[in-house]
């Protein structure tokens, strides 16, 4: 049995080499290689059970995630990767970070300006690190506004990534309306359960990503940017209906139909041409723990 923690995964696979393991794993998806089981859900969302099996290899794995808002980091995981007679153990948290973002740089990839240069990010949380080095590794960011509640976290977040990408130029704020006027991309990452702005502050070409809100009780989104925006994009279309609570909402008002969701995998394979506003909405699912864990199990570290 191998058993790696936080700090193997890290030094094991990068944020490009995992966003090229998820790119993979959605294609996989599209093309119907996966079963993935629908979230198990325990204690109003305190204990959640994901898994995926990619019937190609025979491989499969199961991630059990303890989740308090309250606590830093607010979700503490542990992954199981079976298959080809290994067994594979590892820190869950770190790949929970590390998938999230890598899926933001798959989505950003694909629907953000290819001359984008300035990136917002709403959220400083056990998330928010990852956020950005998704975005860089997809574009040449020069400048990164880091937004949060708290100027002292949004300072220390700043920092941080200044140091580890100096060529780009962070600045902290608490100001969200000022931080979504002018960038390409917008990044949130919050437990927010009221829309964090409204569209009509928005610019008119603007890709935004969503990872924080994964109850139907919680929204990051305000529902007239889902009914305005070009493109609605999601890591998939069940698990968006389901546990999404800006899109649970934009549907019941009447402002989103199903069909408008285009799905990650989709996507990958018909290439759309997006413009206007974008949206990227990620609630998580379990073949982005396989595409990490595969990388995990794979390497001769």
């Amino acid at each position: 049995m191998k058993v790696l923690t936080a700090d193997d995964v890290r030094r094991t696979v990068s944020m490009p080499a995992a966003i090229d393991a998820v790119r993979e794993g959605f294609v996989e998806l599209a093309a119907g290689n996966f079963v993935l089981p629908a979230r198990q859900i325990f204690g109003d969302g305190a204990v959640l059970v994901m898994s995926a099996y990619h019937s190609p290899t025979g491989t499969a794995v199961v991630k059990t995630i303890g989740i308090d808002l309250s606590q830093v980091p607010a979700i503490r995981a542990t992954v199981i990767w079976t298959g080809r007679g290994e067994q594979l153990v590892a820190d869950g948290t770190s790949i929970t970070t590390l998938r999230t973002g890598a899926v933001v740089g798959v989505a950003t990839d694909l629907l953000a300006a290819p001359d984008a240069t300035r990136l917002t990010l709403i959220g400083t949380g056990a998330q928010a690190a990852d956020q950005v080095r998704a975005v860089l590794a997809v574009r040449r960011i020069a400048t990164a506004t880091i937004t949060g509640r708290n100027l002292g976290r949004a300072t220390a977040l700043a920092e941080a990534l200044a140091a580890e990408f100096p060529t780009v130029t962070f600045t902290p704020t608490t100001s969200i309306d000022d931080a979504i006027a002018t960038p390409d991309i917008i990044c949130c990452a919050t437990s927010s359960s009221t829309p964090l702005f409204d569209a009509d502050a928005l610019p008119d070409r603007v890709h935004i990503n969503a990872i924080g809100a994964f109850r139907p009780t919680m929204r990051e989104l305000p529902r007239n940017l889902l009914a305005t925006a070009d493109l609605v994009m999601v890591d998939q279309r069940e698990a968006a209906l389901d546990e999404s609570g800006e899109i649970i909402d934009a549907l019941a008002a009447g402002a989103l139909t199903p069909t408008a969701l285009l799905e990650l995998g989709t996507a990958l394979t018909t290439n759309p041409t997006p413009t206007g506003r974008t949206i990227f909405k990620s609630v998580g699912i379990g073949c982005q723990d396989w595409s990490i864990t595969q990388a995990l199990a794979g390497s001769d570290d």
